[in-house]
């Protein structure tokens, strides 16, 4: 009881833990877990895909042309409306270590969704140097809450461990794939559950919202003697609260919002095998197609001249660098 007293304190004190440098030892082998390779098993996949006519949700829309410079961009395009505002309006996690979290050091809200951001910001606004203030407005947002948040206009763009599936497809555009994840389990150091078909019967934690619960849903329909106990929170902070206190088993969700989890808790460990593959885009209005095509010249870029290894490297060392995820184009 103390010493999970203790790691309930860990949390509590969660953005003095996230200042800490990804370097240390417990965000060194929270990050080795990111290179385990998908299970080729047959569990659970990934949330339904009821969106009719959908074969291939990464497929986004090909960028026309080289990206053009902040000061060419077209006339009466989004982007132009959002260079004569000052600002990209952008919808973030401030929660996820490593990804999207709140540094009370610098004041600014950091991680590799976060640079990905920064990119498009630059694409729009020039290297100016006010691509860290000026230019990108955040908005910190629940899982719950990045698809209304796109579709009702309250931020131009949502960069937060997003996966893109068939049902969010109809909802909002999607970027290329600019990540890929898979889903895993996060449990305590004395926990007995090994792997995804160890959740059975056990109360298992997840954002609402987010694929995650739905796949809990789903992970043991067919192996286990009784499925998985969803709960849904709102952070995925809360989870790992709920983790610590007692209240739940276990923690699934992406394994890079997991590595963040454990990097502030060294008396948990992810286990099992990768059971989803989760691919992360940026979403955008439909409204705005001009938009979602620059977005994808911006990736292309960065793809190309070695931005998206070294905002890897910066945020998810010791981990090793894949090549960065291919884009597919439907048009």
């Amino acid at each position: 009881m103390r010493r999970r007293l203790g790691s309930l304190a860990l949390v509590i004190g969660l953005t003095a833990v996230a200042a800490c440098s990804t370097t240390s030892t417990a965000s060194r082998d929270a990050l080795r877990a990111l290179s385990v390779k998908a299970t080729t098993t047959t569990e659970a996949p990934s949330p339904p895909t009821t969106a009719p006519n959908c074969t291939n949700p990464t497929a986004s829309l090909r960028p026309q042309g080289p990206l053009p410079g902040p000061g060419a961009l077209p006339g009466g395009s989004y982007m132009s409306v959002i260079q004569q505002r000052g600002r990209l309006i952008v919808g973030v996690d401030q929660n996820t270590l490593l990804f999207g979290y709140l540094n009370p050091a610098s004041g600014q809200i950091e991680g590799f969704d976060i640079d990905m951001l920064r990119q498009v910001a630059k694409a729009i606004f020039g290297d100016d140097g006010k691509n860290q203030t000026t230019h990108l407005q955040f908005t910190a947002i629940s899982s719950a809450q990045r698809i209304p948040f796109v579709q009702n206009g309250t931020v131009d763009i949502v960069a937060d461990t997003m996966t893109i599936n068939c049902a969010r497809d109809t909802q909002v555009s999607f970027s290329s794939v600019y990540f890929n994840a898979g889903q895993r389990i996060l449990v305590r150091d004395d926990s007995t559950i090994k792997s995804s078909a160890d959740l059975g019967g056990k109360r298992t934690c997840a954002a609402a919202g987010s694929t995650s619960i739905a796949n809990v849903e789903d992970v043991n329909k067919t192996h286990a003697s009784a499925p998985a106990i969803p709960v849904a929170v709102t952070d995925w902070t809360d989870c790992l609260v709920a983790l610590q206190s007692g209240t739940i088993d276990a923690v699934s969700t992406d394994d890079t919002i997991l590595a963040g989890l454990k990097a502030q808790d060294p008396h948990t460990q992810i286990v099992g095998d990768k059971f989803t593959q989760e691919p992360y885009g940026m979403a955008m209005k439909l409204d705005h197609p001009e938009f979602v095509r620059f977005v994808n010249s911006v990736l292309e870029r960065i793809r190309a001249d070695g931005t998206w290894t070294a905002i890897w490297n910066r945020w998810l060392t010791p981990a090793p660098a894949p090549a960065p995820p291919t884009a597919t184009y439907r048009d």
